[in-house]
């Protein structure tokens, strides 16, 4: 019914063709007067874009305009900015002449994350951040993970080497809080869980980081922070390959392509990444490590079709397998626990995903979107057992299809709207969620209903209001034959929850090369409860996780442009958080519940400075992050959940956090050095959980450093240093990371 829905509110909209002219023509030079190739190039209407190019070797583009109507020509390219210009649309071709870019440590960028549609980055009232993949390639980077460190409010933690557990703690929150999105396509977990450290950087065009809850936006699991990756398609036909090999045992092996060709477009790309880890290493105690290899295939691709009028056709389908050892939690022991390294748990991963869609304009106002997508996980698990010298083998599974429709409303000039509906189907299978009969599927059910207004006043203020009403469906449950946890059949249960979320930003001052932008926002979150949580309760009627946030910022270029400053100030509140009551028989009836509590609030800052001397571009970015959380009292209770205190911090969350990249580019050759590093933590035992106590973590810092060079047009020899100073640190209590590692590889680039 979902997909029937959407595809006829999609042809619904067929009710006249969009009138378009053109095209619209010019050329983009740099500051020294020369074409800059594989520039973006858009074109904006009402604050959102209508139509966008990519400038060919010689500079230049070509967009079909609308035949009447005033428009804004904009550029996007890291490092650099240029002044929008105001074109009227005509019957006739027009050619705008050479738009120079100049060095900025502002690069404009279209995103589509921050709002319903894509706006520009300058518009944004939310705390937004952009990673480029001109950056990742630069820096060498081969995970999304790794490039998440450099984000202000994100704090990043690995348990060993590569591909092992990754997670991510949005501004407080918890590691279920961050909803991923590649090529619009949810990829988390039933109930939010996200594993960070498969997440390959292969591939892509950037990186979009949208702190706060946005589930006004994107609804369940939205409630801390949306990571989006876009990937490479379109633009000039280009194709890379890369082979990199280093220490632990380390290879890469990577190719991509991307392009377009008459209204045609695609992109997509494939990684084998296999690392030994720790293997054959000594433990502090003199155990050789075993059991710490990690190897991951991964393939995937896009394509579709777009017309001149702006009507699309897109598809895209992915594909990846992971294997990864799990020897344990081999370093810091404070309570002698640990007995040794585990040489027989492995696990491994398959997980698929695709979706369809279809943009079609309807006259000049409208514009209808549909979309379906799909994505699942498959997990399986070896570990030892307890009782015999056997192996115990578990299975896992997650399924999610979701239908989407939307259509955007160009009202008058400074006000559009978005309005739409999604349906959500998702599923969660385990081997230890099972009665006599096999495992209990637990299936859920969303219908979003969503509205957003944008509008923009003088060029200098821009307001997003949005809300969402989210029905979740549970569809009843069986009963569990677990003999430590018994339950009995649920019943079928509803909740309806209204999120809405405000944001608005104003240039003060709009001086190019010398900006002041002050922004704020406000908005709520929802996590409905993940498998286990419903599974091990016994409570019919267990809630959604929820968080209420409240932001505030200003942007402030400084030197012409060449320097940018950051802050902001933000408060989180998490409410109705899923704990075992245990003690708390006096709060509630139930074996979990509602019941919990915490709270989150900080500032971020970053600096960023670009310049070019004598032919040298060179780049800092400094980035720091004050986090101040608390956990606070269960619901009519005095104390928090055992074994923690009221007042103590969250778990992992460090109160002080701070990233520097440094990087000089000169003609065929580009040096860079990136750092990073926390403060102590609070952690639990390594092997036991909260079960064998809570300690103090040390903080650390690292640093990496690299340099590549091109030995020819289409050839480039690159080599780094990671953990340069070869530091002993952990950033999971109990798990070390790897020692000082190099690694050295070829780049084969060609493109048209």
């Amino acid at each position: 019914m979902a997909l029937r829905s959407s595809c006829l509110f999609v042809l619904s909209t067929l009710i006249a063709a969009s009138a378009f002219a053109g095209p619209l023509t010019g050329r983009v030079i740099d500051p020294d007067g020369h074409a800059v190739p594989g520039a973006q190039v858009f074109l904006l209407r009402g604050g959102s874009s209508i139509a966008s190019s990519v400038t060919n070797a010689r500079g230049e583009f070509a967009i079909d305009a609308p035949d009447s109507g005033r428009c804004e020509v904009r550029v996007a390219l890291d490092g650099f900015r240029a002044d929008a210009v105001t074109v009227d649309g005509s019957a006739e071709p027009h050619d705008i002449g050479a738009v120079k870019l100049t060095v900025s440590a502002f690069s404009e960028s279209l995103v589509v994350s921050a709002a319903q549609v894509e706006i520009p980055l300058s518009q944004a009232s939310s705390s937004v951040t952009v990673i480029p993949g001109s950056e990742l390639e630069a820096r060498q980077v081969h995970s999304v993970a790794d490039a998440l460190r450099a984000v202000p409010g994100l704090t990043v933690a690995r348990n060993g080497g590569y591909g092992s557990l990754t997670a991510v703690f949005p501004r407080g929150g918890e590691s279920n809080y961050t909803l991923v999105f590649v090529d619009g396509i949810q990829v988390n977990a039933f109930g939010g869980g996200f594993d960070f450290s498969h997440l390959s950087a292969n591939a892509i065009d950037r990186i979009e980081v949208v702190r706060g809850p946005q589930s006004a936006l994107y609804g369940s699991n939205a409630i801390g922070a949306v990571v989006r990756i876009v990937t490479r398609q379109a633009g000039p036909p280009r194709g890379d390959a890369i082979l990199e090999t280093g220490s632990f045992g380390t290879t890469r092996l990577a190719a991509s392509s991307s392009g377009s060709s008459q209204g045609w477009f695609w992109g997509g790309g494939a990684e084998r990444f296999a690392s030994d880890g720790f293997n054959g290493r000594a433990t502090s105690a003199g155990e050789e490590i075993r059991n710490d290899r990690y190897m991951r295939n991964e393939a995937g691709g896009s394509g579709g079709w777009r017309s001149a009028a702006g009507a699309s056709v897109r598809g895209e389908l992915r594909f990846e397998h992971d294997d990864r050892g799990f020897p344990g939690a081999f370093g810091s022991n404070p309570a002698g626990i640990f007995s040794g390294i585990d040489t027989v748990s492995r696990g491994t991963d398959d997980r698929w995903s695709g979706s369809i869609g279809a943009t079609i304009p309807s006259g000049r106002r409208v514009r209808a979107h549909g979309t379906v997508a799909w994505n699942g996980i498959d997990g399986t698990f070896v570990a030892p057992s307890f009782y015999s010298t056997d192996e115990v083998v578990s299975h896992s599974g997650s399924r999610r299809v979701t239908a989407r429709a939307q259509a955007d409303i160009a009202v008058r000039q400074g006000l559009d709207v978005s309005t739409g509906v999604e349906f959500e189907r998702e599923e969660v299978t385990s081997t230890y969620i099972t009665d006599n009969s096999g495992p209990i599927p637990v299936k859920r059910s969303v219908a979003g209903y969503f509205g957003e207004a944008r509008w923009s006043a003088a060029g200098r203020l821009f307001v997003t209001g949005g809300l969402r009403i989210e029905d979740i469906h549970r569809d009843p449950v069986g009963p569990l034959s677990d003999p430590y946890s018994p339950r009995p059949a649920m019943a079928a249960d509803d909740v309806v929850a209204v999120n809405p979320r405000i944001g608005a930003s104003y240039y003060l001052r709009a001086v190019p090369g010398s900006q002041t932008k002050v922004r704020a926002a406000a908005g709520t979150g929802i996590r409905p409860p993940d498998g286990f949580d419903i599974a091990y309760t016994d409570n019919p009627s267990l809630k959604p996780e929820r968080s209420r946030s409240v932001e505030a910022g200003v942007d402030q270029t400084l030197g012409g442009g060449r320097a940018l400053v950051e802050a902001t100030w933000f408060s989180n509140r998490f409410d109705d958080l899923i704990v075992a009551v245990g003690r708390f028989v006096e709060s509630s009836r139930y074996r979990t519940d509602n019941i919990s509590n915490a709270r989150a609030k900080g500032v971020e800052l970053a600096t960023t400075l670009r310049q070019r001397a004598r032919g040298v571009d060179v780049q800092a970015r400094v980035a720091y992050t004050f986090l101040d959380t608390e956990i606070l009292a269960v619901d009519d209770a005095g104390s928090a959940p055992d074994p923690f205190e009221a007042g103590q911090p969250l778990l992992q969350r460090p109160r002080r956090q701070w990233s520097v990249d440094l990087s000089a580019a000169h003609g065929r050759w580009n040096a860079w050095a990136r750092g990073g590093g926390r403060g102590r933590v609070l952690a639990v035992e390594p092997t036991y959980g909260t079960y064998g106590g809570l300690f103090t973590a040390a903080g650390y810092s690292v640093w990496n450093a690299g340099a590549s060079w091109k030995i020819a047009r289409r050839l480039e020899l690159f080599g780094r240093v990671e953990n340069l100073f070869d530091r002993r640190y952990e950033e999971v209590f109990g798990f070390p990371a790897l020692g000082r590692g190099a690694m050295a590889g070829i780049r084969i680039a060609a493109s048209r």
